[in-house]
């Protein structure tokens, strides 16, 4: 999304270099509104289920295109609490706890994704933006190489070293 005018004054951004690096900023001398651009946190899970890990294909994915369930976190939620109300929203079941993977820099989309290994349990209901989901021995995964297939990655080597 850009913006071209000020949310505070109204007033046309306008390209500024800032710190060496040019952004958006406000026309206006009184006004000192900088767009910065930030990246937003996403959360994902690497779903452990019944021994196997589950990937998703949201509504709207290439039928072959599978990943991790991901969202965003809502006001005043942790990104542990946001990561178990995701699982839940999108395969109805129960996280039973949620351990942090790490965080991985996503430009392309201008995110930061947070990503948890994610045990739950009950049965799959597929929520709203969820159009298949398929369940994976983790032996046969094959993480991709940028996004939260980084999350998935570094999961399993951490499962195949013990740790």
């Amino acid at each position: 999304m850009v913006y071209k005018y000020c949310p505070l004054c109204g007033k046309e951004l306008v390209e500024k270099t800032i710190d060496g690096v040019k952004r958006l900023a406000c026309s206006s001398s009184e006004c000192n509104y900088v767009f910065w651009n930030n990246p937003v946190p996403v959360i994902a899970a690497v779903i452990e289920h019944r021994n196997k890990i589950l990937l998703v294909r949201n509504r709207g994915w290439p039928e072959d295109m599978y990943g991790l369930v991901t969202g965003f976190l809502e006001r005043n939620e942790s990104p542990e609490e946001g990561i178990l109300r995701e699982v839940a929203e999108e395969l109805g079941l129960t996280g039973e706890s949620a351990r942090l993977i790490g965080a991985y820099a996503f430009f392309e989309m201008n995110q930061l994704i947070v990503a948890y290994h994610v045990v739950a349990r009950g049965d799959i209901v597929l929520g709203d933006e969820i159009a298949d989901v398929k369940s994976v021995e983790p032996e046969r995964l094959k993480p991709w190489a940028f996004g939260t297939g980084l999350a998935l990655r570094d999961w399993l080597a951490r499962r195949e070293s013990g740790r």
